[in-house]
């Protein structure tokens, strides 16, 4: 039997991850601070990484996978020193935000990297996750598969990017859509359990090297299109320039009061990275209709008017709206 170790595994990714070795016949342990429960088949060791200690019980066991998707760098370096010696194979699940440019369509994984985040710099995603991409090459190189994903989406979602969309044009049924202007602009998304099956992937065949995990990019428009589609959305779309949503104070891509997925003009690299090496390694992609549906059936269960991660309110974007028709004449 194979014996996996999540460091996670009660989360929205690794949590999948933890599943998917599970149904396949593995032996798994999750490693996680508790509070949340591990996925039914799985056996949970409740350790917090900020402790010493938090190896100690899974630090004497031999482990023929260890997955770690942390964007913690001291956590990933503390976990490569405690369990390095013990693992067979290692996958560090890591971001296509290391990269240091956006500007080069199709890049693959050569493209450079960011400097690592250095202790008494200011937090940085990115360079976070180079910082712990260098303690994973360093010390398991040749044992060590680095996934860099794009943007995970589908049900469950936390960040509430991808599902803003399609739970929009649901709530808003026969009425107006506040959207940006899509030229030139797309996304590159993956399943969240696409992303998850092609972990198990190279985890089971001990792939070693770096594999950028994203979609297919797919234009902005087609996206909006597709998700009005599946949502039965029969109102109109309104668009806005970006001016006119950066004077609004309409955040780009995430977070409150944003139009999620909407990326500056001149970053045409951010959503055509290369997947040639995920494609040659066997990743599946699933249609974008059916994690469309997959995701609205999510959002109409967690409550289309919920207040939001990422995205306007609906008040807020009829607020905009009237803005944007300008005075009744």
């Amino acid at each position: 039997m194979t014996d996996v170790l999540i460091l996670g595994g009660t989360g929205w990714l690794s949590g999948r991850v933890a599943e998917m070795w599970a149904d396949a016949g593995a032996s798994v342990t999750c490693l996680a601070r508790g509070g949340r429960p591990a996925p039914y088949g799985t056996t949970l060791v409740t350790g917090d990484r900020d402790d010493a200690q938090a190896y100690a019980e899974v630090s004497v066991r031999e482990w023929d996978e260890v997955v770690d998707i942390s964007s913690n760098p001291v956590h990933v370096a503390g976990a490569v020193e405690a369990l390095g010696g013990r693992a067979k194979h290692w996958t560090y699940v890591s971001t296509v935000s290391v990269y240091a440019e956006n500007d080069a369509p199709g890049a693959d994984e050569s493209a450079e990297a960011v400097e690592p985040l250095g202790s008494d710099d200011e937090p940085d995603y990115g360079r976070a996750k180079a910082g712990a991409e260098a303690s994973v090459r360093t010390a398991l190189g040749y044992r060590a598969a680095i996934v860099r994903p794009g943007l995970i989406v589908g049900p469950g979602d936390p960040t509430d990017r991808f599902g803003y969309w399609v739970g929009r044009f649901a709530l808003a049924a026969q009425g107006e859509v506040l959207v940006p202007d899509t030229t030139d602009r797309g996304a590159q998304v993956i399943d969240v359990d696409d992303l998850a099956d092609f972990l198990v992937s190279v985890g089971r065949e001990r792939w070693t090297g770096v594999a950028n995990a994203v979609g297919d990019p797919v234009p902005l428009d087609r996206v909006l299109r597709e998700a009005a589609q599946v949502a039965g959305h029969t109102g109109a779309t309104r668009t806005a320039d970006d001016a006119w949503l950066e004077t609004h104070d309409v955040a780009y891509w995430m977070g409150p009061r944003s139009l999620p997925l909407w990326l500056p003009a001149g970053m045409p690299g951010f959503w055509t990275r290369s997947n040639a090496v995920f494609r040659l390694l066997g990743g599946r992609l699933r249609p974008l209709r059916e994690t469309l549906a997959r995701t609205l059936a999510d959002e109409r269960e967690r409550g289309l008017d919920r207040e939001r991660r990422s995205g306007l309110s609906r008040t807020e974007e009829l607020t905009l709206l009237d803005d944007l028709h300008g005075p009744a004449a």
